[in-house]
């Protein structure tokens, strides 16, 4: 069964998690401030039907909480997401199979493999109409243009495909792009990111490089495009072996890529080598307007739709944001990644309110001295996206990394500023990261907030408190004699407390 944009529309329907705004609104400004407000208060996704200056209506705010992201990947419960984060783990990293059990769990991962296959589509919906030349016009598009500093309207949730101009291997990321004029946009993507790099070589080929963007796909293609991995190894089969099948792809007409067959729309364009246009300013997930910079132009040459699109959007700004909410589910599915590939890290959380990747808490469990150090110089060199990870505090595997509670009583009770701390200086950083005192150039520390063994301690550690497991039983069975029986037997859970954190603390903290 294929999957698109306007089947997941019909599932957020289906569960009253959608709602259709049929009285005009203006995508200047406007629509995205709508939708703000709307996802600040947990509400559904919206589609605006009466959007002016463009027939075709605009949908925004579809993975603005946690549950939708969840649905978007064919799952219930956030917990699921682990689970699948485990299969990739084994995949990138397979052992041969030692016991009976094992070899039966990889027989159904290889059949997972094969399904996940991407398929070809003759007759895909995204070209049922083909505009070529002339009669490529942005201006008739509703691009948004979300902060009333902004530098011009965007593109901001579409899949940017390009290949390797040397091993072909495609890549797909979601980056920004401003529209210049009618037929031309400037694409903003960051260094590491692997459009980037097909540009660097591309160009030291002296060659275009060929760019697609299919707008209005299926949230989990977006899932897929986001999720960091392996440069050689290809998003359409992550997406394939999220969902459970193949992606069907189609030829685009004009450049040499493949796009997601049932795309609402598709740019299609090359990038000229040396060619660059300033983009922005914008408002960003930093919370505040980016500069200006020499970003690559896109000259585009054709733009192939279905019958009556939809445009599916988005906006950034200060967390909570749609992306905040992609990157808490992602965050679940790379934790078995991240153990496969750093066996010292025993769990990982990138709090929605540090932005989701400024700052990382691990959990190790501690063996021997300098170990956390270790884990945290592991950790920034083990995927491009954590290179602009600031600071990294690293804590026992006693501590849930969920529960700012515990992580703030481990910082405080187990670091000594003097001896704790790693600052790496001048490190290749996130142009938009401010703090920075050179812009693309700044600092990264580590904080060792684990239990100090051996040579780490210079001196005796009190002991831990606890209570004995005689004394809590028996306040167990004194409970109800107490009057305390309506407040329940269990205290809070944390990563319950964690959840609430991320996803409405932030909310009401926002000013």
């Amino acid at each position: 069964m294929t999957q698109d944009l306007r089947q997941f529309l019909a599932h957020l329907e289906e569960r009253g998690q959608l709602r259709r705004i049929t009285a005009p609104v203006d995508p200047d400004v406007e629509l995205a401030a709508i939708a703000d407000r709307v996802l600040t208060m947990g509400g559904p996704g919206l589609v605006f039907e009466n959007v002016l200056g463009s027939p075709w209506p605009v949908a925004i705010n579809l993975l603005g909480t946690v549950e939708r992201v969840v649905w978007a990947m064919g799952m219930e419960q956030p917990e699921e997401l682990e689970h699948l984060g485990q299969r990739l783990a084994t995949l990138q990293q397979p052992q041969p199979p030692k016991r009976p059990k094992e070899l039966v769990a990889m027989g159904a991962l290889l059949w997972d493999v094969l399904r996940a296959r991407p398929a070809r589509d003759l007759l895909p919906p995204c070209q049922q109409v083909v505009l070529k030349g002339e009669a490529v016009n942005l201006n008739a598009l509703p691009l948004l243009r979300p902060w009333p500093g902004d530098g011009g309207s965007i593109v901001n949730l579409g899949l940017v495909i390009t290949k390797d101009p040397e091993t072909g291997v495609p890549n797909v990321g979601v980056y920004r792009l401003q529209r210049q004029s009618q037929n031309t946009m400037t694409v903003h993507w960051l260094s590491v990111r692997g459009g980037a790099r097909h540009l660097r070589k591309a160009e030291a080929m002296g060659k275009p490089l060929e760019v697609a963007i299919a707008i209005g796909v299926h949230p989990l293609l977006i899932l897929a495009a986001a999720t960091p991995i392996p440069v050689n190894l290809s998003e359409w089969f992550f997406a394939g072996l999220y969902g459970g099948h193949g992606v069907h792809l189609a030829p685009c007409r004009t450049v040499d890529l493949q796009v997601p067959a049932q795309s609402e729309m598709v740019f299609e364009g090359r990038i000229n080598p040396g060619e660059r246009h300033g983009d922005g300013p914008f408002g960003d997930h930093m919370g505040f307007y980016g500069g200006i910079e020499d970003s690559p132009l896109i000259r585009l040459e054709a733009i192939t739709h279905r019958r009556k699109p939809i445009f599916l959007a988005t906006f950034s700004g200060r967390p909570p944001k749609e992306e905040a909410m992609l990157a808490i589910a992602l965050n679940r599915i790379y934790t078995p990644i991240l153990r496969k590939q750093i066996p010292d890290i025993k769990d990982f959380f990138l709090p929605m309110d540090a932005l989701s990747y400024k700052l990382a808490v691990i959990a190790i469990d501690k063996a021997y001295a300098g170990q956390a150090r270790r884990a945290a110089m592991a950790f920034w060199g083990v995927l491009p996206q954590f290179t602009y990870t600031k600071f990294v505090v690293v804590v026992d595997a006693t501590i849930n990394v969920r529960d700012p509670r515990q992580v703030l009583w481990a910082i405080s009770a187990q670091v000594d500023p003097q001896r704790d701390l790693l600052v790496i200086p001048d490190s290749p950083f996130d142009s938009l990261d401010f703090a920075s005192e050179r812009i693309g150039l700044g600092g990264r520390m580590a904080i060792d907030a684990t239990t100090k063994l051996g040579p780490e301690r210079r001196h005796s550690w009190g002991n831990v408190l606890e209570r004995d497991a005689a004394t809590e039983a028996r306040i167990t069975e004194r409970w109800s004699e107490l009057g305390l029986a309506d407040l329940g037997q269990t205290p809070a859970d944390p990563q319950l407390f964690g959840y609430v954190m991320e996803n409405v603390l932030a909310r009401l903290e926002r000013p």
